[in-house]
């Protein structure tokens, strides 16, 4: 029975991984090759247009670019202290000297030794620390893009130009995005406490949420290539 408990955990923890893992590369490929069709490519694309706007007009909208920063800087921040929180009291439950899986044997299906509760503790410690050291990075670039944008002026001739901008303010959304994702993936290892099963269902419904939120609707993206279409018939008569 024992050997059939671990065999459960040996399985459906990396099936719960793979699941997870599989869905971002297949993200990851549709915003190198179709952006327009995810949230992620119509952010990026949304961000170069707002440091544009930004930058000819720096003058009046200097305030509203550092408020919106700020904004994006709390909420990283926010997110990087959750994460070193959660590592502070998983570290001291893993140092503590209390067996805490004792009041759970009954209530786990799947492995119950020491070793893999263990594992389970470390593992969830490992991720949460990347989300942190990714979210600490975003606050970085996002700061240098507070810093710099207020002297920046919209000219070619400018050392600091728009693409420079767009670069560090792309990286510090990236860093972002990457560290929620982290922080979202630790949450069904959360229940891997009561047993394999419930994180291979938490995170098929995780990877269903995240279709739902990373891919525009099918109406938006039929509009928008019928928009695009018509775009380039205008163009075309007028060239």
């Amino acid at each position: 029975m024992k050997w059939r408990r671990d065999y459960l955990d040996l399985i459906l923890i990396p099936l719960s991984f793979l699941i997870t893992i599989s869905y971002h590369a297949w993200l990851w490929y549709k915003v190198r090759t179709q952006p327009h069709s995810t949230i992620i490519g119509l952010n990026s694309t949304g961000r170069r247009l707002w440091v544009s706007a930004i930058l000819k007009d720096i003058e009046k909208k200097n305030i509203l670019a550092v408020q919106t920063l700020r904004n994006n800087i709390m909420g990283s921040t926010l997110m990087a202290t959750t994460s070193i929180l959660l590592c502070a009291g998983l570290a001291a439950v893993v140092s503590s000297t209390y067996s805490i899986k004792k009041p759970l044997n009954d209530a786990v299906f799947g492995a119950r030794g020491e070793f893999m509760v263990a594992l389970k503790y470390v593992t969830l410690l490992t991720i949460f620390l990347f989300s942190f050291f990714c979210h600490t990075l975003s606050i970085r670039f996002l700061n240098q893009v507070g810093i710099l944008i207020s002297g920046s002026v919209d000219d070619s001739s400018s050392i600091i130009t728009s693409e420079y901008l767009c670069e560090l303010i792309e990286r510090g959304s990236i860093l972002n995005t990457v560290g929620n994702r982290l922080f979202y993936a630790a949450l069904p290892l959360l229940l891997w406490i009561f047993g394999p099963v419930l994180v291979l269902l938490f995170s098929a419904t995780m990877v269903l949420v995240f279709y739902n939120l990373d891919f525009v609707c099918a109406n938006g993206c039929a509009n928008r290539k019928a928009a695009d279409d018509t775009n380039n018939g205008v163009d075309e008569d007028f060239v």
